[in-house]
């Protein structure tokens, strides 16, 4: 489990690194947070939905 953050962490430090302009660059950062949050919004609430006994129809 350990190596495989190491090695996502990894992934997206060389992402970033040899990127253009500052502007770029930060903005495709947050961009990445956002998917990631959206991610684990759509997860819970796809648990959510499922622990309740939502009838997916």
């Amino acid at each position: 489990m350990m190596k495989n953050l190491l090695l996502i962490k990894e992934i997206y430090l060389e992402a970033f690194r040899d990127l253009g302009s500052l502007f770029i660059k930060q903005y495709l950062k947050v961009f990445a947070w956002f998917c990631l949050a959206s991610y684990f919004i759509m997860l819970y609430a796809f648990v959510f939905r499922v622990s309740t006994g939502f009838a997916f129809e």
